[in-house]
């Protein structure tokens, strides 16, 4: 191969790469600014609606919001959680929904995508809810 046609193309390859990286951070950016208005106008109210509910019904949460996520948290266990929590480092970036029990055999740690498929801007609470329906029993129904 002649050496200038291998520039052009290690040339051509550095520069696909850097514009690759520039789209990926404009993505990531632009999803984060989308999980933050998510965060503050469906995650946390719905969050705190279900430690509402929950202590109504005789079980402890509280709502804890640490830097960029949301978390359901056991009064008694504080292992015991529900968090959601923007993935960034995925392609496209999504929110993740982890669930966090401490049983007798040891602690499990669950984590799935909140809404498959779907981008972080047309997340709502259907999505939320759903998601603490699911999860909610595994905190309190011990077996």
């Amino acid at each position: 191969m002649d050496v200038s046609d291998l520039r052009r193309q290690i040339v051509r390859a550095l520069d696909d790469a850097r514009k690759d990286a520039a789209a990926r951070r404009a993505q990531t950016d632009s999803a984060a600014a989308d999980y933050e208005q998510f965060l503050n106008d469906v995650a946390i109210p719905l969050f705190r609606q279900a430690a509402t509910v929950l202590k109504g019904e005789g079980h402890p949460f509280t709502v804890n919001t640490p830097a960029g996520s949301v978390r359901l948290a056991s009064e008694h266990a504080p292992d015991d959680y529900l968090e959601l929590e923007l993935d960034a480092a995925s392609a496209p970036p999504h929110v993740i929904g982890r669930t966090s029990v401490r049983a007798r055999r040891g602690h499990r740690l669950e984590e799935r995508p909140l809404a498959p498929n779907k981008p972080v801007r047309e997340l709502a609470e259907d999505d939320v809810s759903a998601f603490l329906i699911s999860e909610v029993r595994k905190l309190v129904v011990r077996s």
